[in-house]
């Protein structure tokens, strides 16, 4: 057990203090830079979630990838050493489909831009793809392929300009490749708003169709969103209406976590997934400021303040829980951010 009470399994520190998972019927995973990072596992995540299979937790893996099916995902972290059914994937494809299905009657048409993979989400729901706007599709779903063409997305353009609905999987601006940064669905997207005028429904995150298409998926009714990125995992997951644990595996750095506006916010924060099996950090008001563990942050003429010492991520609890509730503005957090990056008690 480290500092902040973590373990690698599902059991509780003590009765008196709960995991943090133990509060929650359900927990939706982001998968990069919390579950691995390209081909590898992010450290001490396999563990965990196998942790999270034997105590009986719902489980639930969710990714704005609409280029792959969820079974060849879900192959993938099982190579990693993670405990997942193909069923447990739930891709932004999916959830596009699904809100597809909900906009058109049963068997209907649908012109599909994307993926094999986003059609066969498509064809699941019991919609008929095709592939030209003189088909006369009832709908138009949109997702990133790298064989995306001018053809395809002008016959886009003609269908969403009749009026039918389009429901795009995201619209991320980039996507990453072995070769580096390339334009993504968002990009695509943005040439058919320019034609059309028109504004898709969108599935992925930061939208919330793709979270509450997972928490079904698990059958959870108060599940837990973890993921490392400020503007699509925790900013999605308060748009569903769910609590989220923001992991420091990944995008957001604590620089970052400090200057966060409201709706962007964590509920919880963790060093890594063992945090799910850690009671959760409490912040405490006190007359001088903010206290968690050992670590006390205060805001004193407009400068963010931090002393202590223990777990690292404690403090920066502490010391978000204090910036956050300064007023008016933001406090320079450069002399806490130095505290923190000193690794004191890491």
């Amino acid at each position: 057990m480290s500092t902040s009470g973590q373990t690698d399994t599902g059991a509780p520190a003590s009765a008196a203090d709960p995991p943090l998972l133990w509060l929650y019927d359900a927990v939706l995973l982001d998968l990069d830079g919390v579950v691995r990072v390209g081909s590898r596992p992010v450290p001490h995540a396999v563990p965990t979630l196998r942790g999270l299979r034997d105590a009986g937790r719902r489980t639930a893996y969710v990714t704005n990838n609409a280029n792959r099916l969820p079974a060849d995902v879900a192959a993938d972290l099982r190579h990693l050493g993670v405990p997942v059914a193909d069923d447990d994937v739930v891709t932004s494809a999916e959830a596009a489909a699904c809100l597809a299905a909900q906009l058109c009657r049963h068997q209907a048409r649908v012109l599909v831009i994307g993926s094999p993979a986003l059609r066969t989400a498509v064809a699941a729901h019991g919609l008929r793809t095709v592939a030209s706007e003189r088909d006369e599709p009832a709908a138009v779903v949109q997702g990133f392929a790298p064989t995306v063409s001018w053809q395809e997305l002008a016959e886009a353009g003609h269908a969403v300009a009749r009026g039918v609905p389009w429901v795009v999987t995201n619209t991320d601006l980039t996507a990453p490749t072995p070769r580096g940064i390339v334009p993504g669905n968002g990009a695509l997207v943005a040439v058919v708003e320019t034609v059309t005028g028109a504004e898709p429904i969108v599935a992925g995150k930061p939208s919330s169709p793709l979270f509450r298409e997972a928490a079904h998926r698990a059958g959870a009714r108060r599940p837990l969103m973890v993921g490392d990125s400020l503007d699509t995992d925790v900013q999605g997951a308060r748009r569903a209406g769910y609590d989220s644990l923001l992991v420091l595996t990944g995008r957001t750095r604590p620089a970052d976590l400090l200057s966060a506006p409201p709706h962007v916010r964590p509920t919880h924060l963790g060093r890594d997934l063992r945090a799910l099996c850690a009671p959760p950090l409490v912040v405490d008001r006190r007359a001088d400021g903010w206290r968690c563990q050992g670590w006390h942050a205060r805001v004193q003429d407009g400068v963010l303040l931090l002393e202590g010492s223990g777990e690292t991520c404690a403090g920066l609890w502490a010391a978000c829980t204090a910036a956050w509730s300064a007023a008016p503005g933001q406090p320079d957090p450069s002399r806490a951010l130095a505290v923190l990056d000193a690794g004191v008690g890491r």
